[in-house]
């Protein structure tokens, strides 16, 4: 299969293989999301772990009593602004050991990106680097993966 300028696709690498610095096509599942205020520059921020570790559980049990209606009381920010949605804890999988185990990529410019959310799988391709000890990857290429729908 080749893209619309004529390469060859590449094979997805594992977050585990990138390099410090380079352009890479990677696959994983996205661990958590970061939401930033609106009186601060417009980014949006998600932790992508490997594909080859299961899927992590992003379902939430009521937090309220009568008819679950707890789902209110989860949307209120921190201190500092800045919402991020985690994975729930004790999920399928353990939590990565080391910083070469995520990827951190950001979208500037854009305050949301429909369909990323914590749980997505996505393919990514752009250039990483490293910025405060994290593989990073600003504005890249992504494919949302499709998912087995839940019944």
């Amino acid at each position: 299969m080749a893209d619309a300028a004529g390469r060859k696709a590449a094979a997805a690498m594992s977050v585990r293989d990138l390099p410090d610095r380079g352009r890479v096509l990677c696959h994983g599942f996205i661990e958590s999301v970061t939401y930033v205020p609106a009186n601060q520059v417009a980014s949006f921020i998600a932790i992508l772990i490997d594909h080859d570790t299961p899927a992590p559980v992003t379902r939430f049990p009521a937090l309220g009593g009568k008819g679950g209606a707890g789902a209110a009381a989860a949307s209120s920010l921190p201190a500092n602004g800045v919402s991020t949605h985690r994975v729930r804890p004790g999920s399928q999988r353990q939590r990565p050991a080391g910083p070469k185990e995520r990827l951190r990529v950001v979208w500037l410019g854009r305050r949301r990106i429909p369909g990323v959310d914590a749980g997505t799988e996505l393919r990514l391709e752009g250039m990483v680097t490293m910025r405060d000890g994290l593989p990073t990857i600003f504005n890249p290429r992504y494919e949302i993966l499709s998912r087995q729908e839940e019944q």
